[in-house]
C-alpha cells in the first residue's frame, strides 16, 4: 500500500498522467495517459498519451509509448527501479509490456471491467507464465480518470 509519505508524490505523478490523458482526448484519442518515474529519485523519465489514431498504430497505447521512451532514456530494455502511473487499468497487451519491462510498481486510476488485463479479464500478472509481476495499486484518482473516459465517449455517442 502507498504510505502517507508517498501520497503527495503519487498524486503529482497521477496528475501528470491525467494531463496526458486530457491531451490525448484533445487529439481525438481515447483519454489514457501514462508516466514512468524513477522510484528512487522521483524523476519523470517519460510521459505519453494514447496515439493509436494519430499514429495508425494499434499498439500505440499510452503505457507502451511511455515504456518505450523511458527505456530509451535509460538506455536499457528493463526498468526495474521505475514505477508506472496510468489513468486506466492496463489491457493484456500493456500488462505484458509492463511485465517484460520489469516495472517495480504499477499505479492505475480507473478500473476497466471490459478491457482490463490486470484486475479483470486475463489477470495477466496472476498467470503462471508471467515472468514478473509488479506491485499493483489500483483506484488512484479513480473518479477523475473515469470521468475523462465517460465524458469522452458521451460526446461521441
Amino acid at each position: 500500500m502507498v504510505g502517507a509519505m508517498d501520497r503527495p508524490a503519487t498524486d503529482s505523478f497521477m496528475a501528470q498522467a491525467l494531463d496526458e490523458a486530457r491531451a490525448a482526448a484533445a487529439r481525438g484519442e481515447v483519454p489514457v495517459g501514462a508516466v514512468v518515474v524513477e522510484a528512487a529519485t522521483g524523476r519523470v523519465l517519460a510521459r505519453a498519451g494514447n496515439e493509436t489514431e494519430t499514429a495508425n498504430d494499434p499498439t500505440a497505447h499510452a503505457e507502451i509509448l511511455a515504456l518505450r521512451r523511458a527505456a530509451a532514456e535509460q538506455g536499457a530494455p528493463r526498468l526495474p527501479d521505475c514505477d508506472l502511473y496510468v489513468t486506466l487499468e492496463p489491457c493484456a497487451m500493456c500488462a505484458a509490456a509492463i511485465s517484460h519491462a520489469r516495472i517495480r510498481r504499477l499505479y492505475f486510476g480507473a478500473y476497466d471491467p471490459k478491457g482490463g488485463g490486470v484486475e479483470h479479464g486475463p489477470r495477466f500478472f496472476a498467470q503462471p507464465t508471467c515472468h514478473h509481476a509488479p506491485e499493483v495499486i489500483g483506484g488512484l484518482d479513480e473518479t477523475a480518470a473515469a470521468a475523462l473516459l465517460k465524458d469522452f465517449f458521451k460526446e461521441r455517442r
